[in-house]
């Protein structure tokens, strides 16, 4: 079964690009467009995955984590910070945090879903047919 994945970001085009991607590659994905929304639905669907803007309304990525981490229930979520904040001192801070990964804007097309696949466990990933020569 492929992974459900949310997407929690606040800029429109960034949401569609990202969503539109990890929908093309066979995953399912629920999006939201500040964290307090985001909180709600990690609550309610227990994504496998939350990919996670860290400036945002209402509550930022850093909240987000916080309120996973700190909720037993939904502890185990996987979040990763999807940032422009992109010094190599934003991503250790981000790890630092506790976010699971890191995945630095602009969100590059050719390498975004593996960069996600990379942290999903394997029986989450799309099952990709191999490349015969």
């Amino acid at each position: 079964m492929a992974a459900l994945i949310l997407i929690v970001e606040d800029y429109p085009a960034n949401l569609e690009l990202a969503k539109y991607l990890i929908d093309a590659h066979g995953y399912s994905t629920l999006t939201a467009t500040d964290g307090g929304e985001g909180i709600r639905i990690v609550r309610d669907a227990r994504p496998d995955l939350v990919l996670c803007d860290l400036q945002m309304p209402v509550l930022d990525g850093y909240g987000v984590l916080s309120k996973i981490r700190n909720d037993p229930a939904l502890r185990g979520t996987l979040v990763v910070a999807v940032t422009a904040f992109s010094m190599p001192t934003d991503r250790s801070k981000a790890l630092s945090a506790g976010f699971d990964g890191y995945i630095s804007k602009p969100i590059d097309p050719e390498s975004f879903v593996q960069e996600v696949e990379a942290l999903l466990r394997p029986d989450l990933r799309v099952a990709r047919p191999s490349q015969g020569r």
